[in-house]
């Protein structure tokens, strides 16, 4: 494992948004957004913010949670924002919240949550040390806490 020098890094510093338009090729016979979908721009987005913090490729390990709590129209756009919530020794955890925008209206509704788990890996491919989180706020150290009881549930 590579134990290159690392420095720490605020959640704020990975924290990426994403907007896609639901096209008909998207969605169900009902019209809304297929969940392998929204589980796809979902796994793009935490990938994004997992090397944002790492500087380096993350591959995914798992998606430790995820739920839909509303559905997405076609023609509706999603936003995803994603960002670093926990830190271990060569993985990381990434919160993704996805959220449905009427064009029409500009109402939006939060659609999906999930928690993502990835690995850093080195140009070899082998896990690689993570960067630290630097927790300043109440809600990081909140999210934190709350990645990292998600994490030791799925472990």
């Amino acid at each position: 494992m590579s134990t290159k020098n690392v420095k720490s890094k605020s959640p704020a510093e990975s924290q990426i948004e994403m907007t896609e338009m639901v096209l008909p090729n998207d969605a169900n016979v009902l019209g809304n957004v297929l969940g392998g979908r929204v589980m796809h721009w979902i796994d793009l987005a935490a990938a994004v913010a997992a090397h944002k913090h790492c500087n380096s490729i993350c591959v995914t390990a798992s998606i430790d949670g995820m739920s839909f709590i509303n559905p997405i129209k076609v023609g509706q756009l999603a936003h995803l924002k994603s960002r670093v919530v926990y830190t271990g020794n060569t993985s990381l955890v990434t919160k993704v919240e996805v959220y449905s925008e009427n064009m029409d209206t500009g109402e939006r509704k939060k659609t999906s949550e999930a928690y993502l788990t990835f690995v850093n890996l080195d140009k070899n491919g082998k896990p690689q040390k993570v960067p630290s989180l630097l927790l300043e706020s109440e809600e990081e150290k909140s999210e934190h806490e709350k990645a990292q009881a998600i994490k030791t549930k799925y472990s």
